[in-house]
C-alpha cells in the first residue's frame, strides 16, 4: 500500500506507476481517493471545530450555573447536546470514508523501481545474468517422474488416490533427498548470519491481507472452513506476519531470517497441475529468507538475497540465471524482483526455481510494522526470496546431476546430509 500523500500531493506519478503496470483500469481508484480523502480531511476538521466548541460551551454551563443564570445554563446544556449528536455524525462518515478510502488504497499498485523494465506480462521480462556451466549429456535426460519412478522413489497413483491431482508420496532415497536438501538449505542460510525460524503454518485474515494483494490470496490461499485462519502459501506470510503493529529499535536492525515450513496453494490459475510430476503442486516444502531492514538498506539486501540463490545452486551442480522481472509481471505490492531459474538440460531451457523481491514498505504500510529512530517512527522495508522450494527444485536437481546409468550424483556439499553417500542408484530386486 503506497502512502496517500503520494496521491495527494502527485496524483499523476501514481497514475503513470499504474499505466507502466498495463492496469489502466484502477487510474479511476486514484481520482477516487482523493476525493473521499479530500472529504475525509475537511469532515475532521468539521469534528475538531465542533469538539472544541462543545469544550468551551461546556465550561461556560458551570460559570452561567454560579451567576445564577439557568436559563441560559440550561439553553448551553441542549446545545452542548446539539453538538455532540453532529459530532457522532461526523464521526460515523469518518469511519465509512476511512473503510472506503482504504479499500481503493489495498487496490492500487506499489511503485516500482525506475530500473525495472516495462512490460505487460511474463513474456517480456528480461535476462540480467547466467551463472555455472551448462553440462554436456551424450544420453537421453528421462522425465522427472519417471527418474524418480525408477529409483522406487515416488508414488503418485497412491496420492491421486487420497488427495487427487497436485499430491504425491516421495519415497526411500529420494525422501532423503528432499530433506538433505532443506536441511543443507538451512545450514547454508545460517551460516551467512540468518537465524532460523520455524513459523505457524496458519495465519489470520489481517495478516493474510497485509502481506499479499487480493488477486493472489483468491488464487493461491486455502481457508479453514469456520475459522479466521488460512494455510501458508509460504513461509514469509507468517514472518512477516510475525512484526504486525511492532515499533523496532532501529540499531536492532536489519532482522534476517531464514524459515522453513510446509506451503499450501490453490494455484488457481496456473498453468494446470500435472498427473505426472512435481512442478507444479498444491503442497510443498520450502526454505525461506526474510529480510526487515531500514530503507536505505534494501536495495542492498535485495542484491544480497538473490546472490544467495545462485551461491546454493552453483553447490549443487546446477545452472542458473536471474531473469528481472517486468513491470506487468510484478504483483502489486513489489516494488523489484527477480526470479532465479535453474537449467534444464532435458528441456534445454531454464525454470523459475526461487522468486527474490523488495516490496518496499508496503507490507510494513499494511501490518503497521514500524522503526523507532531518531527523528521519529517511519516504516520498515521488507524483502524475501526462496532458498529452495523442493520438490521443484528436486527437478532441477536430478537432471543437472543424472548419470547414464540412471544413478544420481550427491555432490560433495550435500554428502554429509545424505549419509556420506555420493550416489542415489537403483536397488537390486
Amino acid at each position: 500500500m503506497i502512502d496517500i500523500k503520494l496521491i495527494r500531493e502527485n496524483p499523476e506519478m501514481v497514475k503513470e506507476n499504474i499505466r507502466k503496470k498495463f492496469q489502466d483500469e484502477k487510474l479511476v481508484l486514484v481520482d477516487e481517493v482523493k476525493t473521499l480523502d479530500e472529504e475525509y480531511r475537511e469532515l475532521r476538521t468539521k469534528a475538531d471545530n465542533l469538539r472544541s466548541e462543545r469544550n468551551k460551551t461546556s465550561r461556560n454551563i458551570g460559570l452561567l450555573m454560579k451567576e445564577g443564570k439557568r436559563e441560559e445554563a440550561e439553553a448551553a446544556k441542549k446545545a452542548v447536546s446539539g453538538i455532540g449528536d453532529s459530532i457522532t455524525e461526523c464521526e460515523k462518515r469518518e469511519s465509512e470514508l476511512e473503510a472506503e478510502i482504504h479499500k481503493r488504497m489495498l487496490v492500487i499498485p506499489n511503485i516500482i523501481d525506475p530500473s525495472v523494465p516495462i512490460g505487460k506480462d511474463d513474456s517480456e521480462n528480461v535476462e540480467v545474468e547466467q551463472f555455472g556451466a551448462k553440462r554436456e549429456f551424450n544420453y537421453e535426460i528421462p522425465y522427472h517422474a519417471d527418474i524418480m519412478e525408477a529409483l522406487d522413489g515416488i508414488d503418485l497413483d497412491s496420492a491421486r488416490k487420497i488427495s487427487g491431482n497436485g499430491f504425491y508420496y516421495l519415497l526411500g532415497d529420494i525422501a532423503r533427498l528432499h530433506s538433505a536438501v532443506l536441511a543443507y538449505a538451512r545450514d547454508f542460510m545460517i551460516d551467512r548470519g540468518f537465524t532460523y525460524c520455524i513459523p505457524p503454518y496458519m495465519i489470520r485474515s489481517d495478516v493474510v491481507t497485509g502481506v499479499m494483494s487480493f488477486s493472489e490470496m483468491e488464487n493461491m490461499m486455502y481457508k479453514i472452513e469456520g475459522e479466521d485462519l488460512y494455510l501458508i502459501g509460504t513461509s514469509e506470510h507468517s514472518m512477516i506476519g510475525r512484526f504486525i503493529d511492532t515499533i523496532n529499535d532501529e540499531d536492532k536492525l536489519p532482522y534476517t531470517l531464514t524459515s522453513y515450513s510446509p506451503c499450501f496453494r490453490k494455484e488457481v490459475g496456473a498453468h494446470g497441475i500435472e498427473e505426472r510430476g512435481v512442478y507444479r503442486v498444491h503442497q510443498f516444502e520450502k526454505q525461506e529468507m526474510v529480510v526487515i531492514c531500514k530503507p536505505e538498506e534494501s536495495k542492498m539486501w535485495f542484491d544480497r538475497l538473490w546472490h544467495n540463490s545462485v551461491d546454493l545452486f552453483l553447490s549443487l551442480n546446477i545452472p542458473v540465471r536471474t531473469i528481472e522481472c517486468c513491470s506487468g509481471d510484478l504483483a502489486d505490492l513489489k516494488v523489484k524482483s527477480y526470479d532465479v531459474e535453474a537449467w534444464s538440460p532435458r528441456q534445454q531451457k531454464y525454470s523459475e526455481v526461487c522468486s527474490c523481491s523488495n516490496l518496499g514498505d508496503a507490507q510494513a504500510r499494511r501490518l503497521q510494522i514500524r522503526i523507532k529512530g531518531e527523528k521519529g517512527n517511519y516504516y520498515a522495508h521488507t524483502l524475501n526470496n526462496t532458498v529452495v522450494a523442493p520438490p521443484r527444485m528436486l527437478i532441477a536437481f536430478l537432471e543437472n546431476n543424472y548419470n547414464e546409468d540412471g544413478s544420481i550424483t550427491i555432490p560433495e556439499a550435500l554428502r554429509p546430509y545424505m549419509g556420506g553417500k555420493d550416489r542415489i542408484v537403483k536397488k537390486v530386486k
